[in-house]
């Protein structure tokens, strides 16, 4: 959109028109996206940038990598996605990806910059009007140090391991850049972070809603491009009600009181042998967002809604490494590093050493540790660990019910009726936007094992749509979109609705889709959770694709109605697919 723009602009067909850009001005957009004008905006404003040079030829390229050092990383200007960018080590990758990097830019241009290794990478979602008014929406962190792009990174939200001082250096630095760009709507600023020495980089503005757009959105319940659209056509802030209170405005910045995990989901389960190394061009497909009141329980959620078929962090090809190749996995950034971390921390490899290979910040391994501590326990003691108070505390640290049931040599329901028995269950609560400081008119809700529920069903007749998840090989957003059109049919028929689903780049999870949303991940356990609630009359499975339909079966164990095609026939319309007898 924002090339296309460009072009219609120095064409002049804007001008030749009459027809104006709304919001983003081309001058805005290029001082932005245009690798030597950002250059020149960020010494004016005396924001810090890495050192790196603007080139248009590959000798030029070469040069610059000379005089800076390796390894450097190439940013091609006008792309999206890190498309056509890299890391370079030495001079003859840097032709390979200078090459591609070039090609890949609408204006054959790309920034040489040196690779800061090690350094934290955070994101700040902005807000502007036309009067002047910023505001900061989100606050995001990457588990994975600076040199993976943020679409192929763990991001958890709000950012856990700053210091105040930190926080507030780059929240003012944010506000700062897009007043001076005269941005109007949203723009996402990310940095680089010295932690050691409050020293940071201003990695790249995006004068544009992205993918972690989508995810702050989601995650603090503020919707970014509606507010955008109205800044666009000349609203302020202090204008623009807040869909989900009712009361506050658009000026006011989201509270978030619980964490936000987002994880991506790659594509290598269909491409066994693609190259799994993670740079600054990403691979993921899509991506799946979970919400707990601890990083734990939304660190295993957004395990479990992967759809890999894992319910722990249990490194599945853990035996085919000695603990010398382990190590060795720790130092390649891939997407099994994470759980090669975790196996790492199983076999007593300490945080600080873990630190100095990967970088992640010490206070995600020593979560990591407590969830890994917590399965050894469970796996040393069996059935006999599962007092009331230990349950109840894997409960609330996200441990699935298939899990604990695995270690202790039980089925999935067996820990469910041991839970029914002791009293164990998930409560709902919501996503406000402030904190509850406000009531929320807009029902919001992610599970969590705490005392009070603040999820109400209606009362009248119910129907809930199971979504479709990730996206990923085979399954895009068509699967959303008969979700939706299913939500929005039912409604016309007199139903309440409610959509399951932890796709924060889908329409579904629009906290005003559906008249109650639940951000979960889309497992046995969880739906029941939720039907058990909201007893509804019927359960839609026919539209989350593959995802929904596997959960049909579970559905109709647990007592609840499937509306359309009924299960049997699902069965065998399943087993035609496969072939099968």
């Amino acid at each position: 959109g924002l090339n296309l723009s460009m072009e219609l602009a120095r064409s002049g067909y804007l001008d030749r028109t009459g027809i104006r850009l709304l919001a983003c001005k081309p001058e805005t957009i290029d001082r932005a996206e245009d690798r030597e004008l950002f250059k020149e905006t960020m010494e004016k404003l005396h924001q810090p940038i890495i050192p790196s040079e603007v080139v248009e030829t590959l000798q030029d390229a070469l040069a610059c990598a000379d005089r800076i050092g390796y390894p450097v990383i190439v940013r091609p200007a006008f792309t999206l996605g890190g498309g056509g960018g890299g890391v370079a080590y030495n001079e003859e990758e840097l032709r390979e990806v200078g090459s591609v990097g070039l090609d890949y830019s609408p204006i054959t241009q790309v920034l040489i910059e040196k690779y800061i290794f090690g350094w934290k990478e955070i994101e700040f979602e902005v807000m502007r009007d036309h009067k002047g008014t910023a505001i900061t929406i989100c606050s995001m962190e990457n588990i994975d140090p600076v040199g993976i792009h943020t679409g192929d990174s763990i991001v958890v939200a709000p950012s856990q391991t700053l210091r105040d001082v930190e926080y507030q250096m780059l929240r003012s630095s944010a506000i700062n850049i897009i007043r001076t760009l005269k941005i109007e709507g949203g723009c996402n600023v990310q940095y680089a972070l010295d932690t050691d020495s409050m020293k940071y980089y201003v990695i790249e503005v995006n004068p544009r809603l992205s993918r972690s757009s989508a995810l702050a959105s989601k995650a603090t319940g503020y919707p970014i491009a509606k507010v955008a659209t109205k800044i666009a056509i000349g609203y302020g802030l202090d204008e623009i009600v807040n869909a989900v209170t009712g009361k506050t405005f658009a000026c006011f910045e989201p509270t978030i009181d619980y964490v936000v995990c987002k994880f991506p989901r790659w594509p290598f389960d269909k491409f066994t042998k693609a190259e799994k190394t993670l740079s600054t061009k990403m691979k993921a497909t899509g991506e799946v967002m979970s919400i707990g009141s601890n990083f734990e329980s939304a660190f295993l959620k957004s395990v479990r809604s992967l759809e890999l078929g894992m319910d722990s962090l249990e490194f599945r090809d853990a035996a085919a490494y000695s603990d010398e190749e382990l190590v060795k996995l720790l130092h390649r950034q891939s997407d099994e590093r994470i759980f090669a971390v975790t196996e790492a921390l199983r076999r007593g490899v300490s945080p600080k050493e873990i630190y100095d290979i990967t970088r992640i910040d010490p206070w995600y391994l020593y979560k990591l540790q407590n969830v890994v501590q917590a399965e050894e326990a469970l796996k040393l003691q069996g059935k006999d660990y599962l007092t009331y108070d230990h349950l109840r505390k894997l409960k609330r640290m996200g441990f699935a019910d298939s899990a604990i049931a695995r270690w202790c040599g039980m089925k999935a329901g067996g820990v469910r009726q041991m839970r029914r028995e002791m009293n164990i269950w998930p409560v709902y609560k919501m996503v406000d936007t402030c904190g509850a400081e406000f009531d929320a008119q807009t029902p919001y809700y992610y599970s969590c094992y705490d005392m009070e529920n603040e999820a109400q069903p209606s009362g009248r007749p119910t129907v809930v749509v199971l979504g479709s998840g990730p996206i990923r090989i085979g399954q895009g957003v068509e699967f959303d979109y008969c979700s939706v059109h299913a939500v929005w049919a039912l409604k016309e028929a007199g139903y309440d609705t409610v959509i399951i689903n932890n796709n924060p780049e889908t329409v579904s999870t629009d906290f005003d889709t559906s008249d109650r949303l639940y951000f979960e991940p889309l497992t046995p356990e969880e739906v029941q959770n939720i039907l058990e609630l909201e007893q509804p009359v019927g359960v839609l499975v026919q539209f989350g694709g593959q995802t929904a339909i596997k959960l049909a079966k579970s559905v109709k164990e647990a007592g609840f109605a499937i509306l359309g095609t009924i299960v049997s026939r699902i069965k065998i319309a399943q087993a035609i697919k496969l072939g099968e007898d």
